[in-house]
């Protein structure tokens, strides 16, 4: 570890919270605030830790939506199309429209871009490629709202920095909620939205409590706990 980090370590050490136990959403992102800047603006994450059984198919929390002040980053977006949805593709921004040129490049390995999506009659095409895209978290589905017809609000919403959510193998489930230059009440409501959301997709199946931990950090802050 260098002299810069250790102090930077020091620096957020003695500002982190003494105690572990949760806060309240709003005491939360103070906390997180009073970091110490970095060179670049960090990226705000929140990782929700689920009593879900990752393996029971009924039991996976998967989705996406738009949060209400973004995410500070426009993503960069590919559409699986033709016609008229084709059009409204590149009218909403998407950086790469097509369909069997588009297939090709990805099928060689192509994959620069954060979101695909796809018109439902698309598939077809689409599915040979989920070796190429489903390990990378990329490949379309109507549970995430990736499968769409309605491709203009769809690639707007990404543009503007739509979050996507999966729960890993631990039933953690991982998501950007905004930038550290965010001001403290931005960054609540983008927190607030998201575990509302969370809480919205309970299983019925799921016995026990439902959410077990929930916690937000900046790329190279501590966590601080929050209280659900």
């Amino acid at each position: 570890m260098t002299v810069a980090s250790t102090k930077r370590m020091r620096a957020m050490l003695a500002v982190k919270p003494q105690t572990e136990a949760p806060l309240p959403l709003a005491e939360a992102v103070e906390a997180l605030k009073k970091f110490p800047a970095t060179k670049f603006d960090q990226t705000v994450e929140i990782h929700v830790r689920l009593g879900i059984d990752p393996k029971q198919a009924d039991q996976i929390i998967r989705g996406s939506l738009v949060l209400p002040h973004g995410i500070g980053k426009s993503k960069r977006v590919v559409v699986f199309a033709k016609g008229n949805l084709a059009d409204d593709a590149k009218a909403a921004g998407a950086e790469e429209v097509g369909a069997d040129d588009l297939a090709k490049k990805i099928k060689e390995g192509w994959t620069d871009f954060d979101v695909c999506i796809a018109a439902p009659d698309m598939m077809g095409l689409v599915g040979p490629l989920g070796k190429v895209l489903g390990p990378r978290g990329l490949m379309p589905s109507p549970r995430a709202g990736t499968v769409t017809a309605d491709i203009k609000k769809t690639v707007a919403e990404y543009k503007a920095g739509k979050v996507e959510f999966r729960n890993d193998p631990t039933g953690i489930v991982h998501a950007v909620v905004g930038k550290f230059s965010f001001d403290s009440g931005k960054l609540t409501d983008n927190v607030r939205a998201f575990i509302d959301h969370i809480l919205s997709l309970q299983p019925s199946s799921v016995r026990g409590q439902y959410v077990k931990s929930i916690s937000i950090c900046g790329t190279m802050t501590p966590g601080i706990m929050v209280a659900a």
